[in-house]
């Protein structure tokens, strides 16, 4: 996402939003964000109508990627900013209980599988199939902040 767009989510000014991001240097390497070249700047403005105003801007903006958007939500004093925070906070809260669960379930289905004998193997394979089937590493689609082509 492009700072002025993450800025508007966020409640600010764009000039205001990189004046964070430059005080919180640290916050935001490189391969979190890079700032556009004056050709991607044009294509920029190019594909997408609602950034026709930064045609006249005498910088280029800035680039983030999902990592800085989270890391921006901790630098930002604005409500959007607080509530995201907290909402990210509480999806990796909900994402430990659900694989503290799973592991709890996986210990018992072990106790279970060595109390009784060979014949319930395929079974007890059946179930750890179908526990794991939602948490392999399969090439899941990218998840991104893309702007419709389009806004009217």
């Amino acid at each position: 996402m492009l700072d002025t767009d993450l800025a508007d989510i966020y409640g600010l000014k764009t000039s205001r939003l990189n004046e964070q991001v430059k005080r919180n240097k640290d916050r935001f390497p490189d391969d979190f964000m890079f700032q556009l070249s004056d050709e991607e700047k044009a294509e920029v403005i190019a594909n997408r109508d609602h950034l026709e105003k930064l045609k006249f801007s005498s910088t280029n903006p800035y680039a983030f990627t999902e990592h800085d958007t989270i890391m921006l939500a901790s630098v930002l004093n604005t409500p959007a900013a607080i509530q995201t925070s907290v909402l990210i906070v509480r999806a990796f809260v909900k994402l430990r209980e659900i694989l503290s669960a799973n592991k709890e379930l996986e210990k018992k289905l072990f106790d279970l599988e060595s109390r009784y004998d060979k014949q319930f193997a395929l079974v007890f394979q059946a179930i750890r199939e179908l526990m794991h089937q939602g948490t392999t590493t399969k090439e899941r689609p990218k998840i991104d902040y893309k702007i419709d082509q389009k806004r009217e």
